[in-house]
């Protein structure tokens, strides 16, 4: 840069330090218009761009940790914070696509996680998303509704709301009509396919189930990697294409995710709007083509260039017609059944479980016990682990530290229904740094009831370490009963007890193949024996019928067939029985147990069922002990011998 024009930016990178309150006035931004004209704009462009990507970038110089506190060299300096805070409000001011993109970037580096701290700077991904609110593009509505599905920080998930309803109140459509609008189409002429011409060259982008994919040919063969030509006379037009990919996975996993989070609500399309904003949408159309979806009540999927039944007939859609995704719950067997056939016959992957999807409808035992249910208490869970799924799935939750403090039970609030759903847990263990991470934070939970209240009711709270839970009155407040859970919508309450048990599912120390002897002094043992072997959940069964469909096609077919709980494994030196739920193994004949530990990104057959990474190890491990006599692994042969 040449000296005339670095003259200017020592004066606004110090303005930017002025950056101190929770958002800029109208009078800050007026002077920052003078510093930025001074500077111009396309250089603080460049400069910007080029720079916020380096952020999760470590220290050039180490600093030494203290012994208190989390690591500086994982943190940033709050004097640079200041600065970079007040950039940030800036970009507004002169951003373009390349920018926003690298903006919508600094607000995941920010939130990444510390040990001992948290979120790395939650005031910079505040500000980050300041920016993107204020900034009149596509690319920064698609960047915001992005982050209103993948971020979980409460602090800054509230912000990203203020912002969408910022950009909805200046374009005059409700928040959801834009997270809608807010999907990209980066370039996309037809659903899931871009194509470039570069010179000589043609340059692919597709976006699929699989996926996506940038591949080159050149007069009609493929190429294997990307031609010198274009990376010489057409780089700026390449940096787009690999830019537009990656904002493409990006965009169809936040797509699919809020997607995933609307099956609990009873949402409604006119057949117009849905047939822009998904069927046919170049992006979106990728998630919603692999959906079975009502219209006016008929169930319809994407097929052979066209909506159609189970039976494979067409299903028009009237500009007026009533659209909503279809659920399971209250479909006949016969009709699930079907769409799973058809699915398996079209060979579709679908984005998320649907035809597959758990249904929990109400037991005997909940009957009985009327407005709780215990199906998913008495377990063992991870806190930590817990916690993070938790936000996943859009449940309010603290973690608990090791303290004399009362908490309100994990929640997740259903507006749609006016209800508001509660899972009962307390944290474990007495012994600070045995039960506890060094900043106080139990290391597990046990859990309790799920419970059903209104959504206003006045919040339960129970002491972090055990104890009953109260509910906590004002004057001007009456305690609320709980629900009864025959009155529960049954969508609504079989989605809430579906989220639990994928809490316990993937959270409980029942799954850690290591915990044999029960953990920390053996305390958990029976539980761990009792979870590791016991009756299957509803996810577990429907593993289960999933394996059933899978097992002929693989080639180890002729080794393994279901055996209640457990996959059997017929092996060279010995027969094994890999329990559905946890993936934990026991030998034949006797029972004894066998310990393995799952390994890295690779040990397994390349296995996607819905992101459900039990299938994947059971899997794994079945593969690995149907070819028991090529194991290597001193630890396993050294108990195969036993």
């Amino acid at each position: 840069m040449p000296p005339e024009q670095r003259q200017p930016w020592p004066a606004l990178v110090a303005f930017a330090r002025t950056a101190s309150a929770g958002k800029p006035s109208a009078k800050w931004l007026k002077d920052a218009e003078k510093h930025l004209s001074a500077v111009g704009a396309a250089p603080f462009r460049e400069v910007l761009t080029a720079a916020l990507p380096l952020l999760p970038r470590p220290r050039t110089f180490r600093l030494n940790p203290m012994q208190y506190g989390g690591d500086p060299n994982l943190l940033l300096d709050e004097f640079n914070a200041l600065s970079l805070k007040g950039l940030l409000w800036m970009v507004p001011l002169a951003s373009d696509d390349a920018l926003t993109r690298a903006v919508a970037g600094v607000v995941e580096s920010a939130l990444k996680k510390v040990p001992g701290v948290g979120p790395r700077a939650p005031k910079i991904a505040n500000a980050a998303v300041y920016a993107l609110s204020r900034t009149e593009s596509g690319a920064a509505l698609s960047a915001l509704a992005r982050l209103a599905t993948t971020v979980t920080f409460k602090g800054t998930l509230k912000e990203v709301h203020k912002g969408l309803e910022v950009v909805a109140a200046r374009l005059a459509v409700t928040p959801d009509e834009l997270l809608e609008l807010g999907v990209p189409t980066l370039g996309l002429t037809a659903v899931g396919e871009r194509v470039d011409v570069l010179g000589d060259v043609e340059a692919r982008l597709s976006v699929g189930a699989d996926g996506t994919h940038l591949g080159f040919t050149r007069g009609g063969k493929a190429l294997k990697s990307v031609p010198a030509s274009v990376k010489t006379d057409h780089a700026e037009e390449l940096a787009d294409l690999k830019a537009a990919q990656k904002e493409a996975e990006k965009s169809v996993a936040a797509l699919a995710q809020r997607l995933d989070g609307l099956m609990v609500q009873p949402r409604v399309w006119p057949g117009e709007a849905w047939t822009e904003r998904y069927l046919h949408h170049p992006l979106a159309g990728t998630v919603a083509r692999r959906l079975i979806w009502l219209v006016d009540g008929v169930a319809a999927l994407w097929a052979d260039g066209d909506l159609r039944d189970v039976q494979g007939a067409p299903v028009a859609v009237a500009p007026a017609a009533e659209i909503q995704l279809w659920h399971p719950i209250g479909r006949g067997v016969p009709e699930v059944l079907a769409w799973r056939d058809r699915l398996d016959v079209l060979g579709i992957t679908q984005p998320f479980k649907q035809a597959w999807r758990e249904v929990y409808v109400l037991t005997d035992a909940e009957r009985r016990t009327g407005t709780y249910s215990n199906r998913f208490a008495g377990h063992i869970l991870r806190q930590h682990q817990f916690h993070a799924l938790a936000a996943l799935r859009g449940w309010r939750n603290r973690l608990r530290l090791m303290v004399d403090d009362s908490y309100p039970p994990a929640m997740r609030d259903l507006p749609a229904y006016g209800l508001r759903a509660e899972y009962w847990i307390q944290g474990i263990g007495q012994d600070y740094g045995t039960d506890s991470t060094e900043s106080g934070s139990y290391l597990r939970l046990n859990t309790d009831q799920v419970r059903f209240y209104p959504l206003d009711a006045p919040e339960n709270h129970a002491h972090a370490g055990g104890g009953s839970y109260e509910m906590w009155v004002n004057q001007t407040q009456q305690p609320v009963n709980p629900l009864p859970l025959e009155q529960i919508p049954p969508l609504a309450l079989s989605e809430v007890l579906r989220d639990v048990d994928l809490f316990v599912g993937v959270a409980s120390v029942g799954n850690d193949p290591t915990w044999q002897d029960g953990g920390p002094g053996g305390r958990f043992r029976e539980y761990w024996h009792s979870y590791s072997f016991g009756d299957l959940t509803e996810t577990a069964k429907t593993r289960a019928a999933y394996l059933k469909r899978l097992i002929p096609r693989l080639k180890i077919a002729a080794r393994l067939s279901l055996d209640g709980r457990f996959l059997r494994v017929q092996g060279d030196r010995r027969a094994y029985r890999i329990h559905l739920g946890s993936a934990n193994i026991l030998m034949e004949p006797n029972d004894q147990y066998l310990c393995i530990i799952p390994g890295g990104k690779g040990s397994g057959p390349d296995v996607n069922f819905d992101g459900d990474r039990v299938l994947s190890l059971v899997l794994s491990k079945a593969f690995l002990l149907a070819d028991d006599t090529a194991i290597t692994d001193p630890v396993i042969l050294q108990q195969l011998g036993r």
